[in-house]
Parts: structure tokens; sequence; C-alpha cells
């Protein structure tokens, strides 16, 4: 399948990224603490996409390890196991943050750093909220896809967000800075209590705060992991409808029409309608396979992003359609067939055969995802002449000497190339 056109690969050379943080983290503690400390580890040959891709596979390890220990989601780990999370992830976002540093003063900035990064931070979603999971204890249960529904709702959304308003935007509480520096404390403080049993007990009573006469008992008793859902459902309630109306806004300012690209985000309600029906009329899946078919889930949400991101950099209509959401349309309607008396039973009724068919749409998902992003980065490496994961062209220092004094300038590798 080609997923970039030919006519709209000359729309690369439109490309300039637009971003901006509001963090105060990000701006005067993390951004500091980059420039002064971390960013001359890397050495100058060193590409922008081959920091990024090492820095994710701090969080690979991560998964690896708790699916290693925790295979069902609801069991103690070995301490360390939470504080090597702890620390994976805290190197992931820090070479995520480094990448684009890498990339400006190498001079290698360019439209695939930016799908690049994306895709990279789209695999990691689904990844994090397994790994989250296991930190504390959700088990196969509705906790893990309520999580994997707010991570994914809220990258897509700013995904979504982008596409249409041309600039990153990363509020002054975003997920990629405070919600990531959180994920981190919490696997340091599920490490030094020793597992993630802790997050079951009731938070008030924990921290000491004795019961108010207008609280009742059953919100008082009301463990970490719920009082994560009430903050989970402000945080995304907070981010989507900021995202929403900074789209409208700006399409407004530019003369546009500001309904229209709220039929982008209909594809995600596609999706967080027919995975809870399908969990729903399926529950032995939700029970036994929460763990492959929520990075099923998480690989329809990194196709989605991944296609947006290059509907943006190469300026082409949006992407409404996911081939990936099909296998699990049927699957939905199978297993409701019985329930609304259309026929007598499901093709895929018994338990082997959903396990099959849950199987087979991660291997449908692995396939697609694989050869989306071996398509499109190999296509934009030809058209631009670069390469992914090395530097075909330097950027070098050349000194000069006019009148006698030297002069140093820079140049782009023997031949110069320039998108």
């Amino acid at each position: 399948m080609v997923y970039i056109r030919q006519h709209h690969l000359p729309n690369l050379r439109n490309y300039k990224y637009a971003g901006v943080d509001h963090s105060f983290i990000s701006r005067y503690i993390l951004k500091p603490f980059y420039n002064k400390c971390v960013i001359g580890l890397f050495p100058m040959g060193m590409a922008p996409n081959a920091i990024t891709l090492t820095g994710f596979m701090f969080v690979v390890v991560n998964f690896l390890t708790v699916m290693w220990y925790n295979p069902n989601l609801d069991t103690d780990c070995p301490p360390w196991v939470y504080a090597s999370c702890s620390l994976g992830l805290f190197l992931y976002q820090t070479f995520d943050a480094v990448d684009g540093m890498q990339a400006r003063r190498t001079k290698q900035s360019g439209p695939l750093g930016e799908l690049f990064d994306h895709s990279v931070d789209a695999c990691n979603t689904g990844l994090g909220v397994l790994i989250f999971a296991s930190a504390m204890n959700l088990g196969q249960s509705w906790l893990t896809f309520l999580s994997l529904f707010g991570s994914t709702m809220t990258f897509y959304v700013q995904t979504w967000d982008e596409y249409y308003t041309q600039v990153l935007t990363l509020g002054v509480i975003s997920g990629p800075v405070e919600g990531v520096l959180t994920l981190c404390l919490v696997y340091a403080i599920t490490a030094y209590m020793g597992g993630g049993s802790f997050w079951h007990q009731p938070m008030l009573e924990t921290v000491g705060v004795s019961k108010p006469s207008f609280l009742s008992e059953q919100v008082y008793k009301m463990p970490w992991t719920q009082w994560y859902l009430v903050y989970g459902a402000f945080v995304l309630f907070f981010a989507t409808g900021s995202s929403i109306m900074n789209v409208m806004q700006v399409r407004r300012q530019r003369g546009q029409d500001p309904i229209a690209p709220l039929y982008g985000l209909l594809p995600m309600v596609a999706t967080w309608t027919l995975v809870p029906a399908y969990l729903y009329l399926n529950p032995a899946v939700l029970e036994n396979y929460t763990i492959p078919f929520g990075l099923y889930v998480g690989l329809v949400n990194a196709y989605a992003v991944g296609r947006m991101i290059v509907g943006h950099l190469v300026q082409s209509g949006f992407p409404y359609y996911n081939i990936l959401l099909v296998p699990l349309a049927l699957g939905v309607i199978d297993s409701a067939g019985p329930v609304l008396g259309l026929w007598s039973s499901a093709v895929l009724g018994d338990s082997v055969r959903q396990t099959m068919f849950v199987f087979g749409c991660l291997g449908m998902a692995v396939g697609v995802y694989g050869s989306f992003v071996f398509d499109v980065i190999t296509t934009i490496c030809d058209h631009i002449d670069i390469w992914c994961l090395t530097i075909k062209y330097p950027y070098v220092e050349e000194t000069e000497y006019k009148n006698g004094s030297a002069v140093k300038t820079q140049v782009e590798g023997a031949s110069k190339k320039t998108l």
C-alpha cells in the first residue's frame, strides 16, 4: 500500500516545525538540564532518530521486564523492577527531548524527524499503559482499558490539534512533561513501598486524613487506583476541551470553518465504541487476553496518529478511514448477532476462536503498522536524500582565510545537500 502519493512529496519542502511549550517545569528545570548536562554526552555523528529509538528501547525493556514478573498485571514485582521502570521512563523522556536539540545542532531537522518522534511516542503510549497497569496491579480488567482510553485519547486529540493548527501545543500541564514525571514518581514510590498492592489501600486513610462528616464512607474508602481514574478523567476532559477550543479559535482567525475539524475526532469515537462493546460481549478476552488485545488497540491508535502526522507533513487530506478497525467491527457484529436475535450463534463463539481472533488482530496490526512505517520512512528518505538512523551528509565547520584572518563557516558535507 502506498501511504504518500508522488504529487504530495514536493510539499515536504514546505515543512517547518512549529511548537509551543507552556510548561514551567520544562522551561525552568528540564530544558536547562538538557542543555547543560545531557546534550553534550551525544556525539555530533549520532543521528537524532537514533537517539529517539534508543530512548524507546528503555521502555521496551521495562515492558518485557514487568511482563516477565507480572504477566497477569495483578501481582507484586521485586522493588528493583519498579525502580528500573522509573529510571527507564525518565531516560525515555530525556532522549525524546534531546533528539530535537541534536537535530538542530547537527542541522538535520526535517519532516522525517517529526514523523519518527511521533510514531515512537504513539507506540510508547500503548506499552506505557500496560507498564502502569502492572505497577498499579490493575489486573486484566476494565481499569486497565480505562487507562488505555485516557492515554490514547489524549495523544490522538493532541495530534489532531497539530494537524489543523500546524503547531504542536503543550499546555502548562501536559502528558509529555508533567504526565511522564508523575509516572516516574509513581514507579519510584511503588518501589519504595514494596509493590503495587500499596495502591489498593484507601488513599485518604493512608495519608492520615480523618473522615469529614460530609464525605460518604464509600468515597472515603476509595483506593488510590480509583482516585487516579478520577484525576485522569479531569485531565482528559480539560486537555480535550482545550484542544477543541484551540482548533476552533485558530480556524475562526484564519476565516475557515471551525466545525469541520470536529469530524476528525470520529475515528477515535469509533475506536472507543467498538473496543468496550467487544470486551463486554466477550468477557473472557477481558479476563485472559488484556495484554495482546491492549497492544492491538495501542497499534490502532499509533496507525491513526501516524497517518495524521503524514497528512500534516505532506499537506494531504485528513485520514478518516482506519483499516485496523475493520476486523474489530466484524467481531462486534458477530458477537452482537445472537444477543440481538439476528442469528443463533456467533462464528467466533467459543474461546479458542476468540483467542485466535485476538491474536490475529494483533498480527494484522503489527503487519499493517510495520508496512506503514517502512513505506513512509523509505519514501521520505529517498525523496529528500537522507538516511533514517545515520547522518548521510554531516554538517561540519570549515576554516577559511580572509585578509589573513581565520573565519569559520559551516557547510553540509562535500555535496552541500539541502532539502
